[in-house]
């Protein structure tokens, strides 16, 4: 693991205890419904039974909302969002429908072909290198399997643009600063976003990477991206893999 992704998966430990109450202050609980959303916008031909790899899984609020049709396994190179994970799935008696694997997106602890689907939110833009990260989601995912990507955005309605940049550069990191009591993870936040590939580009990297079907959503004006595809024929079922 080199210099950056150590400072990130530092940086992430030390806001652990107070991640899940900044995401839902300073989301306003949009997160929850971008979370609905991407679960919905996997392929509906994956079986009830299929196993989800959820990436960059954090403190599982995804594999939560993933575990009530799948099962799913979270992953995550951050040993302290994974304890908060394990802990949530426990009080909700969930330990059958999701389990936890600690690894490093840029290499995955897990055989090619082993998953129906895989997603991450908002876990692409911290990769060190994007290219790695996909080319590894592509080898493990069975072919005809879905990928699904959320992750931060900017929005381009001119007035809303304005509004939401005067919030995400400077009352976010105020606010994430005040109650996290940690000043680097919300300034870095709002300058990886701004550094971060727009929705045709992130769209033409998961094509590069040997994906298919490739489409994405803007979710709340833009604030956020969901991009979905497949690996192979679109068509083929993933629960004859």
């Amino acid at each position: 693991m080199n210099k950056g992704s150590l400072q990130v998966r530092g940086m992430f430990a030390s806001i652990a205890h107070r991640y899940d109450l900044l995401n839902r202050l300073l989301s306003l609980s949009l997160d929850r419904y971008w979370r609905y959303k991407t679960v919905r916008k996997l392929d509906p031909s994956l079986p009830d039974n299929g196993i989800v790899l959820d990436l960059c899984t954090g403190t599982a609020d995804l594999a939560l909302e993933l575990s009530k049709k799948f099962s799913v396994l979270g992953c995550d190179f951050c040993h302290p969002m994974l304890v908060l994970g394990r802990e949530k799935v426990r009080d909700k008696s969930l330990e059958n429908k999701i389990r936890f694997v600690e690894g490093d997106a840029l290499n995955l602890p897990f055989s090619s072909l082993s998953f129906h689907a895989v997603t991450i939110a908002f876990g692409l833009r911290n990769l060190e290198d994007y290219t790695q990260g996909l080319s590894e989601i592509y080898r493990v995912l069975r072919p005809g399997g879905s990928f699904a990507v959320l992750e931060f955005s900017q929005p381009q309605i001119p007035f809303f643009r304005q509004l939401y940049l005067l919030y995400f550069s400077r009352i976010l990191p105020w606010i994430g600063r005040l109650i996290s009591g940690q000043s680097v993870p919300y300034s870095y936040l709002p300058d990886s976003v701004k550094n971060f590939p727009d929705p045709e580009r992130v769209d033409q990297m998961i094509r590069e990477a040997g994906f298919v079907d490739v489409n994405h959503s803007s979710l709340t004006f833009g604030v956020v991206t969901l991009h979905v595809s497949c690996k192979g024929d679109p068509k083929v079922s993933v629960g004859n893999k």
